[in-house]
């Protein structure tokens, strides 16, 4: 069952999706975004709190505008000053644009236009409308954005850790080619023990306690190499 935190991170990368997206996906994007929302309980609340009291009609007036001046051929839109209208008044655009009640392409070159392109006027519509809303709800759930960014690091460390346990053999079979003195020998195995030890425990600080420690007895050695100086650009991740 997806956690209350998976459920909101849908939610930003839908808008990620929508703020980078393009044109032609715009419309799956928007949906994508309406989907998250009915999707989270917490951000159905959310939205069912900005809305309650919100006019919608009287905010199409007010930041709509069309045209923009007097005999201009195009019009403009705006955002309220409050955050809480923000995202009453965005979300309330998406459904309207999701239901086919306003025509997006329409609705672009209308109140975004930029020389008559989609593509142009589009990225303008994602970066003064999409973009505020979405950091605002983020600004709401600060820690759904840690909880993502430390997952993510933890699943990019257990891939380096899964290379270099992969790796690590390798070098051992490389410096039992080496010419070494019994010491020497002896004292490369306890370094390669403990490095299997360590990265089967996942312990990513002594995985690179380790290879900083080798290191130094490579150069001891004058055994370094390109193989080696991987696994040391690996222990930098960790």
């Amino acid at each position: 069952m997806e956690d209350r935190y998976s459920k909101i991170q849908k939610f930003f990368t839908a808008c990620d999706e929508l703020v980078n997206g393009t044109f032609m996906l715009a419309d799956n994007r928007i949906a994508d975004v309406l989907k998250a929302i009915a999707g989270s309980g917490e951000l159905t609340n959310l939205f069912n709190a900005a809305t309650e009291t919100f006019d919608y009609n009287a905010a199409k007036k007010a930041y709509l505008k069309y045209p923009a001046e007097k005999g201009e051929a195009h019009g403009i839109a705006y955002l309220p000053s409050d955050r809480k209208e923000i995202l009453a008044f965005v979300f309330c655009v998406l459904v309207e644009i999701d239901a086919g009640v306003v025509k997006f392409n329409d609705f672009l070159l209308r109140y975004f236009y930029i020389d008559g392109s989609y593509t142009a006027s589009y990225a303008t519509f994602a970066e003064r409308m999409i973009r505020p809303f979405r950091d605002i709800v983020r600004d709401c759930y600060p820690d759904s954005g840690r909880r993502d960014y430390l997952e993510r690091l933890g699943k990019r460390r257990d891939g380096i850790l899964e290379t270099l346990a992969e790796r690590i053999p390798v070098e051992r079979e490389r410096i039992v080619r080496v010419a070494l003195r019994d010491e020497e020998r002896e004292a490369s195995e306890t370094i390669f023990s403990e490095l299997v030890a360590a990265t089967g425990r996942k312990d990513g600080a002594e995985v690179a306690a380790i290879l900083a420690g080798y290191r130094y007895f490579l150069i001891y050695i004058n055994a370094e190499s390109p193989e080696s100086d991987e696994l040391f650009k690996l222990a930098e991740d960790l």
